[in-house]
């Protein structure tokens, strides 16, 4: 593990309570300088409170850890400074043009007069606005809004931005475009802190962590999760009427999941060997046409719900659904 000094986040025993309610369990994780850090989880898991008290703008109740080098117990004015934050309602004023919003901000941000102009020019550029700089915001699709409110929130030039659920609701062109605004900003040395629920958008990051029900259950890179997370194998079926042949094979004994994946199915199993030959014997006897079974690199969704079916067993649900 990397110094401290060399960390753009850092966190130790972190914890957010709502009177009895633990919205976030001391959790413990680093973020380097540069990095892009994925913290993922479904929703109500405890993401949107981590990022949060990250961002100065809900003091946690008890733990430490460090944003830009300020603590996040007693700098939080500060931290807002230093960092850049977009939620995943966009933070812009619909009313107002794309120019106005940006002017806003860059008056927010306490940008130098002389340098407004650049910026302004910057932030239409990336977001593809050229043709649209004095349309209402209200009037722009949803990727140009969010391209828009990215350009906002780094106006100021932040070495750290933190995007809470930035791609929810916007449609997959969008999203992959919005991740290469990210690679770009990674690549000048910006670190990037994003929170989503989006298994697939994990594999962008360079670094993830697993947050359910308010506790971190895995961190790593995604090949680390895929490779040392997972406890069990995880098999491709192809067959035919996949449907009714991923209820038969549920109930082969040593099955943990099974679920439709593509055209086929993806299984997750104790013993990888003992599944394949129960597989095609109930298949075979069932009357259907086996294809192809395999086994395979477990995706990153694959690695989560046997995490959290894996935490589940160890203890019930407590009380109410996290924040």
């Amino acid at each position: 593990m990397a110094e401290t000094g060399q960390m753009a986040v850092s966190v130790r025993d972190l914890e957010k309570r709502f009177g009895n309610f633990v919205a976030v369990n001391r959790i413990g994780f680093d973020v380097a300088r540069g990095e892009i850090f994925g913290f993922l989880g479904p929703n109500g898991a405890g993401k949107s409170t981590t990022i949060r008290m990250l961002c100065g703008i809900l003091s946690p109740t008890a733990g430490a850890g460090t944003v830009a080098g300020l603590s996040i117990m007693s700098e939080q004015e500060r931290i807002k400074e230093s960092i850049g934050y977009m939620s995943q309602k966009f933070s812009l004023y619909e009313d107002l043009t794309v120019e106005e919003n940006i002017d806003f901000y860059s008056g927010i941000y306490r940008i130098p007069a002389a340098k407004k102009p650049t910026r302004k020019e910057w932030v239409i550029e990336m977001a593809g606005l050229k043709d649209h700089r004095r349309s209402r915001t209200a009037v722009l699709a949803t990727g140009w809004k969010q391209r828009l409110a990215l350009g906002c929130a780094i106006l100021h030039e932040p070495p750290i931005i933190f995007l809470d659920e930035p791609t929810s609701g916007v449609d997959p062109i969008s999203r992959r475009r919005f991740w290469d605004l990210i690679y770009d900003l990674s690549g000048k040395g910006v670190t990037v802190f994003v929170t989503t629920h989006y298994m697939e958008e994990a594999e962008y990051c360079d670094r993830i962590g697993l947050i359910y029900r308010g506790e971190l259950i895995a961190s790593g890179s995604p090949d680390e999760l895929k490779h040392q997370h997972m406890e069990n194998e995880v098999l491709e079926v192809t067959c035919e009427r996949a449907h009714d042949a991923m209820l038969k094979i549920e109930k082969i004994p040593g099955i943990r999941d099974v679920a439709l994946f593509g055209k086929g199915l993806h299984v997750v199993a104790e013993d990888g060997d003992a599944a394949i030959a129960g597989i095609r014997r109930d298949l075979a006897a069932g009357g259907f046409r086996l294809d192809q079974i395999e086994k395979i690199t477990p995706s990153l969704e694959d690695v989560f719900v046997s995490l959290i079916e894996a935490r589940d067993r160890q203890e019930p649900l407590q009380g109410e659904v996290q924040r």
